[in-house]
């Protein structure tokens, strides 16, 4: 495998989930500036709650204790339950500036022939057809594009992309280029089922969201997870393919709440 993402992950856990990724992967998630705010606020907290010797003292000593453990280690449950991290190290492996990333991976089985699910996602205008948070994508160039997308609380982003590999039938891979307001990359495999079963469609996407990772905890505690949007993409892209259109409502009778 060739890939731009061979320099993020070697291939065997390039499609693995999070959470069956070796420890090496997951362990640490909280970036070096956010382990020392931890640290200092933690030893605060534990000294100004001890002294105090009364049951919210000893409350604030014990989250005082967990951020000190959390600026040692490292590592916090809270952004590995949510899939988050801050560790910017994991950026010096990307040939693209991903500082707080975001990776989403998702599989769909589709009932087409993989070159015909390929040339639909191909042509990248295609896109916003299934995915709900994109508004447009414009082709500029051989291998460029230019998206534009809604974020939380309908903000509107933009940033312009570039294909890194291409290959008819088997995969599609970008990142975004230039000053992005969303650095991002992704990659989408198609693997042919035997017996004529249709297309196993692999999607893996990874994003910097344009708030950081308080940014992506706001949008996941409220309901715009990623890992769920995704799924909810592949599901409409999956329907589009096999019957040709998306389901709607419209002109159904409503029934009374």
């Amino acid at each position: 495998m060739t890939s731009w993402f061979s320099g993020i992950l070697p291939n065997d856990e390039l499609h693995a989930p999070l959470e069956h990724l070796p420890r090496r992967h997951r362990q640490k998630n909280v970036g070096a500036l956010e382990r020392t705010i931890s640290v200092l606020a933690g030893g605060l907290l534990v000294g100004e709650g001890l002294k105090r010797l009364s049951l919210p003292g000893l409350a604030a000593a014990a989250v005082g204790a967990h951020l000190v453990r959390r600026g040692a280690t490292g590592h916090c449950g809270m952004y590995h339950a949510l899939n988050v991290t801050s560790v910017e190290e994991d950026s010096k492996l990307l040939s693209h500036p991903l500082h707080q990333h975001i990776r989403v991976h998702k599989v769909m089985t589709v009932n087409k022939p993989a070159g015909e699910v390929y040339a639909f996602w191909r042509d990248l205008e295609n896109l916003p057809r299934f995915m709900q948070h994109l508004e447009r994508v414009s082709v500029t160039g051989e291998k460029t594009s230019h998206w534009v997308a809604r974020g939380p609380r309908e903000r509107v982003v933009e940033w312009d992309a570039e294909l890194v590999e291409d290959k008819p039938g088997e995969v599609i891979s970008w990142k975004s280029v230039g000053g992005s307001q969303v650095p991002n990359a992704g990659e989408v495999r198609f693997k042919g089922l035997s017996e004529g079963r249709g297309t196993e469609v692999h999607v893996l996407l990874m994003y910097d969201p344009p708030a950081g990772v308080l940014g992506a905890l706001y949008a996941r505690l409220f309901g715009a997870e990623p890992g769920q949007q995704v799924k909810e993409d592949l599901r409409r892209f999956k329907q589009l393919m096999e019957a040709g259109e998306l389901p709607t409502i419209e002109g159904q009778p409503q029934g009374q709440c």
